[in-house]
């Protein structure tokens, strides 16, 4: 595995009680590697922890307790380069919309100590593919405009690590697939990337490592695939056939589960879909009934992802 960019140990944040709320603990002991040189997913339902979490590697929101490393530096005890080696993306919008996307460029260079003659605007404009909106004023950008203005905002000090907080949130698919696509660019640079998003197919697509956060704790990490490999959840499975089955006919067919029956075609879910498609095929041969169609749909994160988060918390 490769080296971490980024480590998080025993990381606790609680807020204080308001008014008649009791104290909240938004993050109980949460523990995670983000591996140089890939892409790493922060997963979880709303109100789960990751913005709190991107909060405190900002420096936004004060930590409770734990330890957090970003690029080797520790950001109680060397806060300046572990705000260097790091650049965030929010999901609001946040620039003056009166500035031209090469002032706002060079306004975040000078708040981060760039000499003048060492920024990169034009560079990064060329890179988020702007510079035909270098002397526009911010306000008159699209939507998917603002959104890579934001990268190449939070990329003006060269950090090697990128922290995108759902990048994709309330744009449309064409303009997804570009974020997507500058992001691969900026990881094959070099970059880390850490991304939060609510589109787990492309988590799944996109990421090499994934952490699900819930309730303030960490679920399960990993590579997607292996999540996915070793997750019990439960695959969905049509069944068509030549000739109507009867419902009663299926009950001695173990594993089945939301057992759905609409004239020839059948669909269910399952667990155990190795023996349970043993045993449903032994029934249609059983009764001589001819197969049109079987397909089998193999769990994907989005599967994993609501079975871990749907159970109780501890």
């Amino acid at each position: 595995m490769a080296e971490a960019a980024i480590e998080i140990r025993d990381l606790v944040k609680t807020y204080a009680a308001q008014g008649d709320a009791p104290p909240k603990q938004a993050l109980k002991g949460v523990s995670f590697d983000v591996p140089e040189g890939g892409i790493f997913g922060l997963l979880g339902p709303n109100g789960a922890g990751k913005s709190t979490l991107i909060n405190i590697m900002a420096g936004l929101v004060m930590k409770t307790s734990g330890t957090i490393r970003i690029w080797g530096h520790d950001i109680d005890r060397d806060h300046r380069n572990a705000k260097m080696s790091i650049g965030i993306v929010p999901q609001e919008i946040v620039f003056d919309p009166f500035f031209t996307p090469f002032e706002v460029l060079e306004n975040q260079g000078g708040m981060y100590g760039i000499a003048r003659h060492l920024r990169r605007s034009e560079d990064l404009l060329r890179a988020v593919h702007l510079v035909d909106k270098r002397n526009a004023y911010s306000r008159s950008l699209s939507g998917g405009m603002k959104r890579r203005l934001l990268i190449a905002k939070a990329m003006v000090h060269s950090p090697p690590i990128l922290v995108l907080d759902e990048p994709t949130a309330g744009v449309d698919v064409e303009l997804r697939r570009q974020l997507w696509e500058l992001v691969g660019e900026l990881n094959a640079d070099g970059v880390t990337v850490v991304l939060t998003t609510h589109y787990l197919e492309e988590a799944e697509q996109l990421c090499d490592r994934i952490a699900i956060i819930d309730s303030g704790r960490i679920i399960a990490s990993g590579p997607p695939r292996d999540l996915i490999a070793a997750s019990s959840s439960s695959q969905s499975v049509l069944l068509r056939t030549t000739q109507p089955l009867e419902i009663e006919s299926l009950g001695s067919v173990p594993g089945i589960e939301d057992l759905i029956c609409e004239n020839s075609t059948v669909t269910f879910r399952t667990k155990t879909p190795g023996p349970t498609l043993s045993a449903l095929m032994q029934v249609v041969t059983d009764r001589g009934v001819d197969v049109l169609e079987l397909h089998a749909r193999k769990a994907r994160l989005e599967d994993v992802f609501l079975a871990l988060t749907s159970e109780d918390p501890q």
